[in-house]
């Protein structure tokens, strides 16, 4: 009699690729919370690419987090399709990137995102005629839960046409998503606009640590009391429990992705 027995692998290699990583993961020191300035750092030139790194170690979350951006020239790929470990979100900050997870492609736009789960197959392509800039922050934990993120409903991508924006009495919001994942209890995403001359709020505190992208107008954010400067394209990180602000300097609207993480 034959039988026939099909046996899926892949979640014992995805378990094993995570043991190896966060085997061999080194031991990084706690962000500092600081404003990371985009014009800041080191750009590393590749033959169809360029890197900046703004920010790389740990948070009370996570044992590695690295926020870095890339840009890609017209009809180029930064690398063949892939799989790893981490998680990773990717923002984009102009043009337009085409993304794959597991032979599905979709182009984002500026200011779309993309979240993908570990073990997830995915590959970036610029098929445009002008180059993209895109940041990706890659993040790990020591006790990852493939199931959580399968359960939460895995990799997924939000475009900025989508993003319903919902006007108050300070600007207005878009909720991008609010979502439990393999590497993260909890990872809240929204867009606030903050108008002209106001402060988002008065300085306070919680425990998830946070992190601030400024992508329209100017801003200063007060942490731990002293205000610091940001224009578009920085990151800001505030760790767990640091008091912060963040005031709108410029004229017009200041526009901003805010994401915590636990």
């Amino acid at each position: 009699m034959n039988t026939h027995f099909r046996f899926d692998i892949r979640p014992i290699l995805l378990a094993l690729l995570m043991s190896l990583s966060f085997a061999g993961t080194a031991q990084y020191q706690q962000i500092p919370s600081a404003v990371y300035h985009w014009n800041g750092v080191t750009v590393t030139k590749k033959a169809n690419s360029e890197q900046r790194v703004l920010l790389e170690g740990a948070t009370p979350a996570f044992t590695h987090m690295k926020v870095h951006a890339t840009t890609v020239a017209a009809g180029e790929a930064p690398h063949p399709g892939h799989e790893h470990a981490d998680e990773e979100l990717i923002i984009v900050k102009d043009g337009q990137l085409t993304v794959t997870i597991e032979g599905k492609k979709e182009t984002l736009e500026k200011g779309s995102i993309a979240l993908i789960m570990p073990g997830d197959e995915h590959a970036l392509t610029n098929g445009g005629q002008k180059p993209v800039t895109y940041y990706i922050m890659r993040y790990e934990t020591g006790q990852p839960q493939p199931e959580r993120g399968t359960k939460a409903g895995g990799s997924f991508v939000r475009h900025w046409k989508d993003l319903e924006y919902k006007t108050h009495d300070k600007g207005g919001r878009r909720n991008v998503f609010d979502t439990a994942t393999t590497q993260s209890e909890r990872f809240e995403m929204h867009i606030t606009t903050l108008n002209e001359g106001l402060m988002s709020h008065p300085p306070h505190t919680h425990k998830a640590a946070e992190i601030l992208l400024l992508i329209e107008g100017e801003a200063e954010e007060s942490i731990d009391g002293t205000w610091q400067t940001s224009q578009i394209g920085d990151i800001i990180f505030l760790q767990s429990q640091v008091p912060h602000a963040l005031r709108n300097t410029g004229k017009g609207s200041a526009t901003y992705f805010a994401f915590q993480f636990e």
